[in-house]
C-alpha cells in the first residue's frame, strides 16, 4: 500500500467524525510467547488499516479540523535500549504523519488535544490498557471542569471504520489477488506432493514452504491439513496424523499479503482417486456452493447464500439416505445441520474473518460490488451407529474466494482444481 491510500482513508474516516471530534487509535501489543520471548509481531488491523504504521508502542490521533498536525502520530524514537525503530523524522515522511513526538511524551499531549474537542473516538475492543489510559486522560479534565473545561463525550469509532473496510479499494483487491494466487500455488503443491504414507504436516510444510518462497511470511490463518476422520472436525490444527490410502484429505490453509488475507479450502483423496461414497458427497458440497455463488450479485441479499445451499444439501442428503422425511419439513427443522454445520460464508480483509455486519437496521445486508467473501460449505460424517459404514469419517469442505462486481461475481480462486475430474487428472500429473 502506497501513503496516499492511507491519506484518503485518514481523511474519509476524519470527514464522518466531522468538526470538533478526534481520534484516539492504538498499536497492537507485543505478546509473550514465553519468558522474553516475543510471538511475531502483527499490527492491530484497525491501526494498520488507517496508518500503515507497523510497529507497536504507537498511538495514532486523527483531528479534522486542525490545518496542521490532522495526523499526529506517537512512536519511539530512532533507537531505543540498543534497538532501531523507525523514528519521529521517518514517521512523517515515510507514513505521512502531518508530526510526530516521542510515546513516552503522550500523557503530557494526549490531554491537552481533548481540551479543545467535544467528541473523542476510539475503538471499543481495542488494548484495555489503552482504554484506562483514555479514561485517566478524561479524569484530568474533569479535575478542571470548574475551571471551565470541558469534557468530551466519548464513542466508538467501530460501524463506521469497519463499514469503510467492508468497500475493497483497487489497492486491497490487488493484494487480497495476491494472496490468493499465493494460496493457490501452495494448495497445487501440496494437492501434486500427497501419498499414502506421509504425515498431515508434512503437507503443511509443503504450503508454507510456497508461502515463503513467494514472499508471504505469514499465514492468514493457522493452517489445517486434516485427514480421514480428522476432516469431521471443524478448525483441526493437530496436523500429525498419517496419511492412509483411501481416505480423504481436507487442506484449510491462505497466505496473507501485505497483511491482507486469503482463504481457500480443497478436499481431496489421498492416493489420487475418490471412491463412489466420496464422489457422492463431493459433488453435493459443490453443488451446494455453485448454489451459494449463484446468489453472489449486486442487489441480492446475504441470507441467500445459506437458504439456497441448504435447500440442495437437504435434498441431496435425502437422496442418498442420510435424511429421512419429506424435503419441506427437514428444511423448515434445519435436520440437515446434523452434518452441514455452520454458516458457509465470511468477509473478507485484513481479517481473514474479516468485520463488517452482516444485518443492516435489522435485514439482511444488501451485496455490493467490491465487497470480498468466502463460500465453504461442508458436510462432516462422523462414524455413529445410525449412519451405513460407507459414510463413516467423510469430511468434505470447499471454500473459494469471490469479489463482487457490478454485473456479478468474480471468483479469484479459480485456477486452483475443483471438480472430481480437475483434481484426480492434477494428482496424476496432468495439466489442467
Amino acid at each position: 500500500m502506497n501513503t496516499i491510500e492511507f491519506k484518503n482513508r485518514r481523511e474519509e474516516i476524519m470527514e464522518m467524525m466531522g468538526k470538533g471530534s478526534m481520534i484516539l487509535l492504538s498499536a497492537a501489543v507485543p505478546t509473550l510467547r514465553n519468558k522474553d520471548i516475543h510471538y511475531p509481531y502483527r499490527q492491530n488491523s484497525n491501526f494498520i488499516y488507517l496508518t500503515g504504521f507497523p510497529e507497536p508502542n504507537a498511538v495514532a490521533v486523527l483531528i479534522p479540523e486542525r490545518e496542521q498536525g490532522q495526523y499526529i502520530l506517537f512512536c519511539c524514537e530512532d533507537i531505543q535500549k540498543d534497538h532501531k525503530h523507525i523514528g519521529l523524522e521517518e514517521a512523517c515522511t515515510l507514513y505521512g504523519a502531518d508530526d510526530a513526538f516521542p510515546i513516552n511524551d503522550i500523557d503530557d499531549i494526549i490531554p491537552c488535544l481533548m481540551e479543545s474537542c467535544s467528541h473523542v473516538y476510539y475503538l471499543m475492543n481495542d488494548d484495555k490498557d489503552f482504554f484506562d489510559k483514555i479514561g485517566d486522560w478524561s479524569k484530568q479534565l474533569e479535575s478542571r471542569v470548574r475551571n471551565g473545561v470541558v469534557v468530551p463525550e466519548m464513542g466508538t469509532l467501530e460501524p463506521l471504520l469497519h463499514e469503510m473496510r467492508l468497500f475493497k479499494t483497487e489497492e486491497e483487491e490487488h493484494a487480497i489477488r495476491t494472496a490468493v494466487d499465493v494460496s493457490v500455488s501452495a494448495h497445487k503443491r501440496a494437492m501434486q506432493f500427497c501419498r499414502p504414507g506421509l504425515y498431515e504436516y508434512e503437507l503443511e510444510a509443503e504450503i508454507h514452504h510456497e508461502f515463503l518462497r513467494k514472499g508471504c511470511r505469514s499465514s492468514a490463518f493457522p493452517t489445517s491439513v486434516s485427514s480421514g476422520k480428522n476432516a469431521c472436525t471443524i478448525h483441526y490444527s493437530d496436523n500429525n496424523a498419517l496419511l492412509k490410502s483411501g481416505d480423504l484429505i481436507l487442506i484449510d490453509a491462505g497466505a496473507e499479503y501485505d497483511y491482507y488475507a486469503s482463504d481457500i479450502t480443497r478436499t481431496f483423496p489421498i492416493n489420487g482417486h475418490f471412491t463412489s461414497a466420496q464422489k457422492s458427497i463431493y459433488e453435493l458440497v459443490l453443488a451446494a456452493q455453485r448454489a451459494a455463488l449463484n446468489t453472489l450479485y449486486p442487489g441480492n441479499h446475504w441470507d441467500q447464500i445459506h437458504k439456497s445451499s441448504a435447500a440442495v444439501v437437504t435434498q441431496g442428503l435425502i437422496d442418498l439416505g442420510l435424511l429421512i422425511g419429506k424435503f419441506e419439513v427437514l428444511l423448515e427443522e434445519e435436520a440437515y445441520t446434523r452434518f452441514y454445520l455452520y454458516n458457509i460464508a465470511h468477509w473478507i480483509g485484513i481479517d481473514v474473518h474479516d468485520v463488517g455486519n452482516y444485518k443492516v437496521d435489522n435485514a439482511w445486508r444488501e451485496f455490493e460490488a467490491g465487497c470480498i467473501i468466502a463460500i465453504e460449505p461442508g458436510i462432516y460424517i462422523p462414524a455413529a451407529e445410525d449412519i451405513a459404514e460407507e459414510w463413516w469419517d467423510i469430511g468434505v469442505r470447499i471454500e473459494d474466494n469471490v469479489l463482487i462486481t457490478e454485473n456479478g461475481h468474480e471468483i479469484l480462486t479459480k485456477n486452483l482444481p475443483k471438480t472430481i475430474s480437475e483434481i484426480e487428472d492434477f494428482m496424476a500429473g496432468k495439466s489442467l
